[in-house]
Parts: C-alpha cells; sequence; structure tokens
C-alpha cells in the first residue's frame, strides 16, 4: 500500500475547484473562531460592567446623583447608556416642558418611546455577527460534502484510466476526498454551537434590560409625580398666606 497518503498529498492531487472549497471552509473558520473569541470576550466584559452599574445606580441616594455620576464619565455598558438618555429626557422635559414633538403625548410616552428604542439598538447590537455563525453552520457540512464528492468523481475517474480498481487503489483517493466532509464538519460544529450560546446569553441580556427599563420607568415618572404634587402643595401653602 502506498504511503504517505495524508492531509498534504490530499492538497496536492486536488483541483482548483477543490482548492476553492477548502479556501471557502478556511475562510468559514477563521471568521468563527474570531466571533466566538471576540463576543465572547466582549460578553464577559459587559456583564462586569453591568453589574458595577446596577450596583452603584440602586446605591445612589437620587436620580441627580446618578445623573452627576453618568456625566462624569462614558457610559460603558446599555445599562448606563439607558438610564443617561432616559434621566436627560427627564431632565429636559423639566427644564423646557414638553412642547417639542418628540415629547407630544407626555413625559410618560416620552420615556416609553425612548427606553423602547434603547433596547431595540442594544437588540441589533448584540446580534451583531450572528449571521456569520449561522451561515457557517449551516453551509459549512454541504460546502464540505460537495468536496467529497467532487474528490470522489475524480477519484473514481482516475481509477477508471488506470484501469486498477484494488482496495489499495480506491481507499487513499476517497479517503483522502472524505477529508473533505470532515472539514466541514470541523467547521460546521463549533459555529452551531456558539450561535445556540449567544443567543441565549442575548435573551436573557435583553429580558434583563427590559426589566431594568421598567424599572427605571417607574423610579423617573413617580419621582416626577412627586415633585408636581409637592410644586403644587407649595402653591397651594403660598396662596393660602
Amino acid at each position: 500500500m502506498e504511503h504517505g497518503l495524508g492531509f498534504s498529498h490530499f492538497l496536492s492531487q486536488t483541483d482548483a475547484l477543490g482548492r476553492v472549497v477548502l479556501a471557502m471552509l478556511l475562510a468559514m473558520s477563521v471568521a468563527s473562531w474570531y466571533l466566538i473569541a471576540s463576543k465572547s470576550f466582549a460578553n464577559v466584559l459587559a456583564g462586569r460592567r453591568a453589574e458595577a452599574f446596577l450596583k452603584q445606580f440602586w446605591a445612589a441616594d437620587s436620580l441627580q446623583q446618578v445623573r452627576s455620576a453618568l456625566h462624569q464619565r462614558p457610559a460603558d455598558s446599555a445599562f448606563a447608556e439607558l438610564a443617561r438618555d432616559a434621566l436627560d429626557a427627564a431632565g429636559d422635559a423639566e427644564k423646557h416642558g414638553m412642547q417639542k414633538l418628540a415629547a407630544a403625548g407626555g413625559l410618560g410616552e416620552f420615556l416609553t418611546r425612548l427606553l423602547r428604542n434603547g433596547i431595540d439598538q442594544e437588540a441589533t447590537r448584540v446580534e451583531h455577527g450572528l449571521t456569520v455563525l449561522a451561515s457557517a453552520g449551516s453551509a459549512a457540512p454541504y460546502i464540505g460534502l460537495f468536496g467529497t464528492v467532487w474528490g470522489i468523481y475524480h477519484a473514481l475517474v482516475n481509477i477508471g484510466l488506470s484501469g486498477q480498481g484494488t482496495l489499495d487503489k480506491v481507499s487513499g483517493p476517497v479517503g483522502e476526498a472524505l477529508i473533505m466532509t470532515a472539514l466541514g464538519l470541523a467547521v460546521a460544529i463549533p459555529a452551531v454551537l456558539a450561535y445556540n450560546s449567544f443567543n441565549r446569553r442575548n435573551r436573557l441580556w435583553l429580558a434583563r434590560l427590559d426589566a431594568f427599563a421598567h424599572d427605571l420607568y417607574a423610579v423617573i415618572t413617580v419621582g416626577e409625580k412627586a415633585n408636581s404634587s409637592a410644586g403644587e402643595r407649595t402653591q397651594h401653602i403660598v396662596r393660602k398666606n
């Protein structure tokens, strides 16, 4: 039996189309692992920053203290960005009123739209790159299978031309062609696992952000109502006196 029938021998025997298939699988693999590494690191960092901000937010004495802290340093998480935008909007409404078209319907409707838009933007951001992982996970096995079929076809053609169909002549070319299937699975399996993992993390992340948006809405609107009630009582006392 012929020795040295490995991957290097397969590369030397494959044609231009086979090399194109290999290049596609290699590109998918590189893109998948880059996204897996970068998104995993970004998710861990975002989780730590969110925990730190939420701890600071709920430990604050007032919304004004939170607003001042957010203006002293840039928002480093989706939770901080959502809180900063909502507090700035509430502050502008308190100072300048609700005359702008964007604020039509009152503070409650304005905050609802602003918080919903913030959550939608975060959903778009966390889904970045998932299409590549999904495409790699679904297409790589079929690309590898195409390469296998193409390799076996050429192997059978060469066997037919040589007129020798013994096992030692068939096993080498067919085994080398099956490498394409193995490569396709090696690309697809990590991509599918990572896609499912990131999807689950994104669902939990957005659900947590949505819950924080509800709490933030309640805190701001209740504080606004309390300030309005205090103002009305003050005016009533002044008029009475």
